[in-house]
């Protein structure tokens, strides 16, 4: 496109040059002219001087009207019958209200032939072909072909080249007939239709872009094309990609990304608000870390007002205050909200802010009953995901390729012995009573999906030094306790455990964790007044979304991610 422009530029101003060069060659002649008027000429030589004027003069009207026409059509001229059709629309200020109704492209099928229309929508790629012209229309991961053709009725020749020279990624109002193709556009979602435009507006339009997207949208791997030809195609790659962000994320398969996190947020809470859930919202800035341990980011709180002043920090959890909230008798609630982690961690799946699923539940008599809640949501989640987004499924699927997650209903509930010993029958060397490693994680999610052919699980009984001192031990072995974690494709999605809800208990568990008791001595002491035994979780969101999809980054689940290095856009 670049290349165009430059192209156009050139000719322009080459047109320019020939115009003058002309008119100065005209200029000489008259000079000419007015000297040799004093002496006598030929009847010859006059006619070949006037012959050789009239022809400059026609050079030079030539040239400059092939400089007129290299200029940007951005209005209709005067005389086009069809002027009223296109051309760019003025600022869009909110000055009035037309009643119109604008289509999605979604919508579009051969059931809608011969439909009037009227399309919001992003200009993708245009190419014009003598009295003809081709575009792609996208709204999202949706797009449709429209045609242009000279019939001075409802499209000019100027009409047409209005249109091709509109620069990609500009924001369009497109008017037109839904029709059916002979054969169908297999460039485009809506393959089956085509629009014939009658009316054509630039709301906006784009300038340069920092890279096309027809290379951002490239799988990473190798494609067919290439491996048959040897050719290597160009690709965005993630820093250029996330320094532009805003651009990068009208891709398909981004565009599919994110309505897919949506669903999970929407599945997230239709699921336990019909399990009598109540959603709460608690603070993200408070007096000391939420959890003991982890990274926190700090704080001065009222900096500029010195007698208020006090140190303050980020929330890396809303647990103290989900219990709270148990304690004070909301019996289940559950929260979707930012958390904030200062971990110097450059991992694929480690981010320095993240959005948390986070629920909290009294419990009756044993922690399983969190587990049966938990069962219950992802299997809803996955279902309605595979339900609600096919198309989004497929538009991911077409650039990064991943293989259908596996689960069982119910879902399988592995004892974390049970675990430790399929790893130790597969010849890894694993502490029994220790936390498992990220590779070790890896390999035992394969040895589950080998064994039990499911990619989603749940990992319980994990042994007291593996987890923090709030969690409940467990009564038949003290080195064991009432936790567990959640596994996707053999990568942690969740921690979670019944809570010590008795406050001397709570107590000792942190001296023999090596904890002040005194710091945390306002959390201990929301537990003196009656609390109910409780558990709960906390969800990664972006990991749950990455992990579905089978990506390689949680960078491409979060939309402006933020780890050690990046603070920007």
């Amino acid at each position: 496109r670049r290349c165009d422009r430059v192209a156009r530029t050139r000719r322009h101003v080459m047109d320019e040059e020939a115009a003058a060069k002309a008119m100065e060659d005209l200029h000489v002649q008259e000079e000419k002219q007015d000297n040799a008027s004093d002496g006598q000429m030929s009847k010859s030589a006059m006619k070949k001087l006037a012959a050789k004027e009239a022809k400059a003069q026609k050079k030079a009207e030539r040239a400059g009207k092939r400089g007129q026409q290299a200029q940007l059509i951005t209005q209709p001229p005067e005389d086009d019958p069809v002027k009223e059709r296109y051309g760019d629309t003025g600022l869009i200020q909110s000055q009035t209200v037309s009643g119109r109704t604008w289509d999605r492209i979604e919508t579009l099928d051969a059931k809608s032939d011969g439909k009037e229309v009227m399309l919001r929508c992003r200009l993708q790629t245009s190419r014009g072909k003598g009295k003809s012209a081709f575009l792609v229309l996208r709204q999202g991961c949706s797009t449709v072909q429209a045609v242009l053709f000279v019939d001075d009725v409802n499209v000019s020749k100027t009409m047409v080249k209005y249109a091709t020279q509109i620069p990609k990624e500009s924001v369009l109002d497109v008017g037109g007939v839904v029709s059916v193709p002979e054969a169908a556009i297999q460039s485009c979602s809506q393959s089956e239709v085509e629009i014939a435009v009658n009316s054509i507006r630039c709301v906006s339009r784009a300038d340069p872009l920092p890279f096309e997207l027809s290379d951002a949208v490239r799988p990473e791997s190798v494609t067919e094309e290439e491996a048959e030809t040897g050719t290597q195609f160009a690709r965005v790659n993630q820093d250029t990609r996330l320094d532009n962000r805003f651009i990068d994320l009208r891709t398909p398969a981004n565009q599919a990304i994110f309505r897919i996190q949506s669903g999970v947020c929407a599945l997230f809470r239709e699921s336990l608000m019909s399990q009598n859930f109540v959603e709460i919202h608690t603070p993200k800035l408070i007096g000391g870390a939420s959890e003991g341990g982890a990274s926190v980011f700090k704080l001065e709180y009222m900096s500029d007002y010195p007698s208020l002043k006090q140190s303050a920090c980020l929330a890396q959890s809303p647990q103290l205050y989900k219990q709270m909230a148990i304690c004070a008798d909301l019996e289940k609630v559950f929260e979707i909200g930012p958390v904030f982690r200062a971990e110097n961690s450059f991992t694929h799946r480690h981010l320095c802010e993240f959005t948390g699923l986070d629920m909290e539940m009294q419990i009756n008599e044993h922690y399983f009953e969190v587990l049966d809640v938990l069962d219950n949501l992802f299997v809803t989640m996955f279902d309605g995901l595979n339900e609600r987004f096919a198309p989004e499924l497929k538009a991911v699927q077409h650039q990064y390729p991943f293989e259908p997650l596996e689960y069982l209903r119910p879902s399988l509930r592995l004892p974390f012995e049970e675990g430790i010993k399929m790893l130790q029958d597969a010849g890894f060397d694993v502490d029994p009573l220790g936390d498992l490693s990220t590779e070790t994680e890896r390999e035992l999610g394969r040895l589950v999906k080998e064994k039990y052919k499911t990619d989603f699980y749940m990992l319980h009984r994990y042994p007291l030094a593996a987890r923090p001192f709030y969690t409940m031990p467990t009564a038949d072995d003290p080195r064991y306790t009432c936790s567990f974690d959640i596994f996707i494709r053999g990568e942690e999605i969740i921690s979670g455990a019944q809570r010590i809800h008795d406050p001397e208990l709570l107590a000792e568990r942190a001296e023999a964790c090596g904890i002040d008791v005194a710091t945390i001595a306002s959390y201990i002491d929301s537990f003196r007044y009656g609390a109910p035994p409780h558990g709960g979780c906390g969800v990664g969101l972006e990991r749950v979304v990455m992990l579905f999809l089978g990506l390689n980054n949680i960078r491409k689940t979060s939309m402006f991610p933020r780890d050690p290095k990046r603070l920007a856009p």
